[in-house]
């Protein structure tokens, strides 16, 4: 007898959970929620999230759940549109630093010799800078908005791929199955991608889900400091900023995203961490 649709579910729920563990479990609920709010945010948005009204910084209401700004806007309205513009600029940021670090970690050790030495060490130098004053820098340099702000996020967490993927060629390096491929007179380039690379997608795919939460978090800081998205975007970061000029009179207009944005990244790093615990090719079993 086949198993029926549902079974199938179950089966998959139990392996899942098991993979997971515990916390792994509460960071999959929260990431998908954060991703759910964020691909139905104009469904699930009650008002116009830039329509002001003629009442100002009004606590929590029947009405207005999360109360309203200093201009009268609704802030539950502002902070859905705020999560979808957080995940996606974090999940492209990340997928972005992932394609470059990766590519170049990787092209450089294909190509190997000093042009390898001459891309790494352009890695290794932009590594040495803090990610947040080199996304603030890029973001100077080409100017405000979401597309800026993802490549300049991107740019500045792609060295610590490439650094994932050197450390992975090294290490697939000295496996046996390599020096036998080398005797048999394989290329550097087929080593890279036919061997190495295969085995690299679990080290660089616990990178990408332990950046993840990172990116988001110096997404609102750049918001912050008012270099984010575009100025009427009401992004985490700018709603905090806006909040704080009122945090006396009206708290909970800095509480709840600053709330959305501690509780989201914490999904995503307790999911982040139960994925290099399970891919991690160095963890100790047990």
């Amino acid at each position: 007898m086949s198993a029926t649709p549902a079974d199938r579910a179950r089966g998959l729920g139990g392996w899942l959970a098991a993979w997971l563990g515990g916390w792994g479990q509460l960071g999959l609920a929260i990431t998908v929620l954060a991703v759910a709010v964020a691909l139905l945010g104009p469904a699930l948005s009650p008002f116009d999230p830039l329509a002001p009204s003629g009442r100002r910084l009004q606590p929590p209401t029947a009405e207005h759940w999360l109360g309203l700004d200093a201009l009268g806007r609704d802030v539950l309205s502002r902070l859905i549109t705020g999560t979808q513009i957080s995940i996606a600029v974090g999940i492209a940021a990340t997928l972005l630093a992932f394609a470059l670090g990766a590519g170049i970690g990787l092209l450089a050790c294909a190509i190997g010799g000093p042009v390898a030495g001459l891309f790494l060490g352009a890695m290794d130098l932009l590594r040495t800078l803090p990610s947040i004053l080199l996304a603030l820098v890029l973001v100077a340099a080409i100017g405000t908005g979401t597309g800026p702000v993802t490549f300049a996020l991107g740019l500045a967490f792609a060295p610590v791929f490439a650094r994932v993927a050197r450390a992975g060629y090294l290490r697939e390096m000295g496996a046996g199955y390599v020096t036998a491929a080398r005797g048999l007179g394989a290329s550097r380039v087929r080593l890279v991608l036919v061997h190495a690379a295969p085995n690299l997608v679990g080290p660089l795919l616990t990178q990408a889900a332990i950046i993840l939460p990172r990116v988001i978090t110096k997404e609102a800081v750049l918001s912050f400091f008012g270099v984010g998205a575009a100025p009427e975007a009401p992004t985490w970061g700018r709603l905090i900023a806006e909040g704080t000029r009122f945090v006396e009179r009206a708290p909970h207009l800095v509480l709840a995203p600053v709330l959305a944005l501690a509780v989201v990244t914490l999904g995503l790093s307790l999911l982040g961490d139960a994925t290099r615990r399970r891919l991690d090719p160095n963890r100790v079993a047990g």
